[in-house]
């Protein structure tokens, strides 16, 4: 069972996250945000780089690294900094609430092993309802959502 430690943990984390929920529909700038916000400042490659103690080249690989997904945070940050910004850094959640993503994974683990218990009993010839296979993933989801397992994420 879900002990008070971890509902805890989850309701704390859950308060952290919902600050980033408005930043779902947040489009990335095409270029990055240190080009796009370099050049809305109209700062020079140069400018930027004498601010950060490196070459304009370096700011224009920055700038492509930030672009394919492979700069680091270190150097996001640095450049934000450099840009009189602050990096912020946050996961937005594909779910509306962290209890519905452990719900929604639970009853799909539950559904596997109800439907796998339930194609034995087939082959065996001791068919269950839909009704009594519908009630048993729910009272699995329930008992799993609870427990939270370590197969939980496997």
């Amino acid at each position: 069972m879900k002990n008070q430690k971890q509902q805890l943990l989850i309701d704390q984390t859950e308060r952290k996250l919902t600050v980033f929920r408005p930043l779902k529909t947040v489009i990335i700038p095409p270029k990055g945000w240190i080009h796009t916000l370099r050049s809305a400042l109209k700062m020079s490659m140069r400018q930027l780089g004498n601010r950060l103690s490196i070459s304009a080249q370096s700011i224009k690989e920055m700038e492509e690294r930030e672009v394919n997904g492979t700069i680091s945070l270190k150097s996001l940050n640095e450049a934000a900094r450099a840009l009189d910004m602050k990096l912020v850094y946050g996961f937005v959640s594909q779910h509306e609430s962290l209890e519905e993503m452990i719900e929604q994974r639970a009853q799909e683990i539950a559904r596997e092993i109800v439907l796998r218990t339930s194609n034995s009993m087939k082959l065996e010839e001791q068919q269950n309802s839909e009704q009594r296979i519908k009630k048993a993933i729910e009272l699995k989801t329930t008992e799993i959502k609870n427990e939270m397992p370590k197969y939980l994420w496997d």
